[in-house]
């Protein structure tokens, strides 16, 4: 077994594989950029190597720096983790080169798995179903134009080098064509140095399905079941689970042989995930379900492979790169009850989901599972006989700070459970006590996602979230049960503050001028203290401040002084930053006159791109930006006067 490691990687996946290293004797050393010097893995770690600046491609992306920092702490072994250098053959050949242990698939494999294009011809020639489309090398506007046409419209642009969501579009019309392959080319070029797509025809009910299969240096190729990845948003997966629901035995064979034929077909070692689209409408079928990519390394959602199997896949990455077989056989791997896992997301869904940056001055997270009932949208769950298990990945602690160089993912909660339901129930609970201010999460909207009743009716598509907007989806300021805990937690006596325009109307109820966030409450708050309240929405006093969590929203809430405050607003028409970013793109010039919805900028932030459109017919009567600018969040970028 290696018993030195380096994790080229950051974050919760630097974490998790600290932690089963740990677990087995292997010494571990960090590696992290300016922006991480104070970072959770870098303290979990037995040593940690600083490699440059915060950009991840000065620093993370840079490979030299990485193996020197190998060969300078005298590491055996690097595991990439997910994203970064994971799939760079390039990479792992250089890592070899230099006499280290390569934890991940051959370089030959990658390269044969990392475009697009070329993987789905091998696997078409390998006997695996391929998803229609165009994947040839002819790149004109134009050409691409006319395939997409005879393909069929809605289509699906796809960089071929692309992969976690980023360089794809989706395109309903002939007429939004070109727009859209621009976006897609830009952001490919940008985030994997290849501007190449391919086509395929969009499936209207898709299900995104995907194999976990293992390989080993004996020859041995298994898979550990398939997962659902469907619910989506932007192309990226907010919430997955094992196994699929609705799949058959049948269905199940068929696409799992696919899958493990799919990886002997390019020699794989290690872990690796064959994904699939599957056309649902009509149930899962095994003649509707197309092989659309390899991912050649560990995916973020293993965990809920590793909860329904009993399997440490990073034990097995490192057993497997140590020279090992794989522990277990085919046949001795079982699907033991059900797994979903939700991506906690630093994002402000005040200002359309878009990250949110800064410094976790409250951070909570659930350990365990408290039995109690809890009314759902559609029924009642009683808690108190479920059989379920919690876990928790995350890469920050409370204290630690959101940038905005890297992915906004901040935690991962999986789920355990006996079925289903019990599993659902159970992630319920736990995304419903996330605890997170001054930075902003997309709880509430997973809480809203899993009590929806089509969630627990299996009535799955990548389409979900689109079809189903949350009402947990936007802030609507602190619930009541929020103010409650407040309010009892600020004017108990045993805790003396001094409390302007307090008045205690009787010993159950009382009213209190608090501030919600910095800004005032408006109206007054009449309460009635009981124990309930303290049991379902958990509330935290930390000086003379309450942190209070209701259903994966968090507000600080604290005694209003009489004096008034002052807010300051931007004026009808500016567009400001709403994070901190590049403006890479400006359609309009100071003059121009603008209709609603229209195009104005496009500024990119934590590897995403984000279109400010003008809120209302008018004219630019201001631009304080131009391509290439770095603004921060609020910053005026453009001023639009209303048309007379």
């Amino acid at each position: 077994m290696i018993q030195s490691l380096l994790i080229a990687n950051r974050g919760e996946i630097a974490c998790r594989i600290i932690r089963t290293a740990r677990g087995r004797g292997i010494r571990t050393i960090a590696v992290y950029s300016d922006a991480d010097a104070k970072a959770l893995h870098v303290r979990q770690a037995d040593e940690a190597v600083h490699i440059g600046p915060s950009p991840a491609r000065e620093s993370y992306l840079v490979g030299e720096k990485i193996i020197a920092a190998a060969k300078a702490t005298g590491a055996e072994a690097i595991h990439p983790g997910y994203g970064f250098l994971s799939e760079n053959a390039e990479f792992a050949q250089a890592v070899i080169d230099a006499g280290l242990i390569w934890v991940g698939p051959k370089p030959a494999s990658i390269t044969a798995m990392g475009l697009k294009d070329a993987a789905k011809a091998l696997m078409a020639a390998a006997g695996v179903p391929v998803t229609p489309g165009y994947m040839g090398g002819n790149q004109d506007p134009t050409f691409l134009a006319e395939r997409a046409g005879e393909i069929g419209y809605p289509v699906l642009i796809k960089a071929v080098a692309g992969g976690g969501g980023k360089g794809m579009r989706k395109v309903e019309a002939a007429a939004d064509f070109a727009d859209a392959l621009a976006s897609c080319q830009r952001e490919a070029a940008a985030s994997f140095g290849n501007a190449h797509v391919l086509i395929e025809k969009y499936i209207q009910r898709p299900r995104h399905i995907e194999v976990q299969v293992f390989g080993d240096t004996h020859g041995n190729v298994v898979h550990l079941f398939e997962r659902d990845c469907s619910l989506q948003r932007r192309h990226q997966k907010v919430i997955e689970e094992a196994p699929a629901p609705g799949m058959d035995e049948a269905t199940r064979e068929a696409l799992c042989a696919a899958a493990v034929k799919a990886a002997k077909a390019v020699d794989y070692v290690g872990a690796g995930t064959i994904e699939f689209i599957a056309d649902a409408s009509e149930g899962l079928r095994a003649d509707r379900i197309w092989f659309m990519e390899m991912n050649t390394r560990l995916q973020v959602e293993h965990p809920v492979t590793e909860m329904i199997t009993g399997v440490d896949l990073v034990e097995w990455q490192l057993r497997v790169a140590s020279g090992e077989a794989l522990p277990r056989r085919q046949d001795h791997i079982r699907i033991k009850g059900h797994a979903i896992e939700a991506r906690l997301y630093a994002e402000d869904p005040t200002k359309g989901s878009l990250p949110s940056i800064g410094k976790l001055e409250y951070f909570r997270l659930p350990e365990k599972l408290e039995p109690y009932e809890y009314k759902a949208v559609d029924g009642t769950w009683n808690w108190n006989h479920y059989d379920s298990r919690l876990r928790v990945d995350s890469g920050f602690e409370e204290g630690d700070e959101v940038t905005p160089f890297y992915d906004p993912m901040i935690a991962k909660m999986i789920a355990h459970g006996p079925d289903r339901l019990e599993a659902a129930v159970a992630l319920t609970q736990a995304v419903g006590q996330v605890g997170c201010w001054p930075v902003k999460t997309n709880a509430s909207m997973l809480f809203g996602l899993l009590v929806e009743p089509d969630f627990n009716r299996e009535r799955l598509s990548t389409a979900f979230i689109e079809e189903h907007p949350s009402r947990f989806a936007e802030d609507e300021g602190p619930s009541g049960s929020a103010l409650v805990h407040a309010a009892k937690l600020l004017t108990s006596p045993a805790i003396p503050i001094g409390l302007t325009g307090f008045r205690l109307n009787a010993e159950a109820e009382g009213e209190v001028l608090l501030s919600v966030d910095g800004k005032p409450m408006v109206g007054r708050l009449d309460y009635e203290l009981n124990e309930d309240h303290e049991r379902h929405f958990p509330a935290e006093r930390i000086g003379d401040a309450v942190f209070s969590s209701s259903i994966g929203e968090t507000v600080r809430i604290t005694v209003r002084e009489s004096r008034g405050t002052n807010t300051h607003h931007a004026g009808d028409g500016a567009i400001l930053a709403p994070m901190p970013g590049k403006v890479i793109a400006v359609e309009v010039s100071a003059g121009d006159t603008v209709t609603k919805g229209q195009k104005l900028l496009v500024l990119e932030a934590m590897k995403m791109e984000h279109a400010l459109t003008a809120p209302f017919d008018g004219t630019v009567a201001e631009l304080t930006v131009a391509v290439g600018s770095q603004v921060q969040v609020e910053a005026l970028l453009v001023r639009v006067e209303k048309a007379e």
